[in-house]
């Protein structure tokens, strides 16, 4: 059994340092982190694509192919004319990392400004994620657009993902960011947040606090991640828990919780057991963190989809 995977973001420029005060460009993402770990975590029946807006220029062409050559696919991606991706530097000092972003006039920000194109995307695809970042770059009305498609597609039976990954500098105000994050939720059918950010953000003073609140927005399936405390798992009311794997060594923390998410979800979809994808999950993001950047090579990992992969 296979079906057509979604992931709904926006992938950006990443500068980071190299030697002899040279900078070294990549592409990474939340959303695009997560859909290139489903790839590598899934055979080459199940479909993997991203949704996003790009220019018409070359870095958009560049991003695209980059994206084409991890396996994803491109095909519903929309090009936007006198637009270009977002970009962010990472700045290092004593093993610190620090950011800087240009991401005001980014493509990505009209991602839901064609409703036809996004319904056609979402109609395409059995599985959709989707990320409190993808809300928060996006107009009210777009975000508004956007959580009535997802809210349909879960109507209709298919699984809608989300990770609120809650970046308050990228909301205009507190309010607007909870009550945002909280229609992203009822809008899912899976929610997969961290603890940290929630007791952050929300004042949630447990997992369990967590939880009972995403599950009065109307969410029935969350994974909540924990660190080395563990993940939390309460699927349609009975609640379990899932330990976390020790790394052997940590070198980059940068996409621990986007593998967590591909795997997870790449390994529930495949055996529907939530607590075996927990599992899996974890070992896959502690594989990760023993790696510089957030887009580990697959044999790094171990992912059982690699084989099966091109490009």
């Amino acid at each position: 059994m296979a079906g057509r995977v979604l992931s709904i973001g926006e992938c950006m420029v990443e500068l980071m340092q190299a030697e002899g005060g040279l900078l070294r460009q990549g592409f990474a993402g939340d959303s695009f982190n997560t859909a290139y770990y489903l790839r590598a975590c899934l055979p080459e029946a199940w479909p993997v694509d991203y949704f996003t807006a790009v220019g018409t220029d070359t870095i958009s062409n560049e991003m695209l192919a980059f994206i084409e050559g991890t396996g994803v696919g491109t095909g519903f991606i929309r090009r936007v004319p006198g637009r270009s991706p977002g970009l962010y530097m990472i700045h290092l000092k004593e093993g610190e990392r620090s950011f800087s972003y240009w991401r005001s006039a980014s493509a990505a920000r009209l991602l839901a400004d064609d409703p036809a194109a996004l319904r056609s995307a979402i109609d395409a695809s059995e599985v959709i994620f989707f990320s409190g970042i993808t809300l928060a770059i996006l107009a009210p009305e777009a975000a508004a657009t956007l959580l009535g498609e997802l809210g349909r597609a879960k109507a209709a039976g298919k699984l809608v993902a989300f990770d609120p990954n809650i970046r308050p500098r990228l909301w205009d105000d507190v309010e607007t960011m909870r009550s945002t994050i909280t229609s992203g939720a009822a809008a899912s059918s899976l929610v997969m947040p961290s603890f940290e950010d929630e007791a952050t953000h929300f004042g949630d003073a447990s997992v369990d606090a967590t939880i009972a609140r995403y599950r009065a927005a109307g969410a029935n399936r969350l994974v909540v991640k924990n660190g080395a405390e563990g993940i939390t798992l309460s699927f349609d009311g009975e609640q379990s828990f899932a330990a976390a794997t020790r790394a052997a060594r940590i070198v980059d923390t940068t996409g621990a919780g986007d593998s967590f998410n591909g795997a997870f979800l790449a390994n529930y979809l495949q055996s529907g057991d939530h607590r075996a994808a927990a599992g899996f999950a974890a070992a896959v993001a502690a594989a990760v963190i023993g790696h510089h950047g957030a887009l580990v090579d697959r044999a790094e990992i171990g992912a059982p989809g690699a084989a099966a992969q091109s490009g």
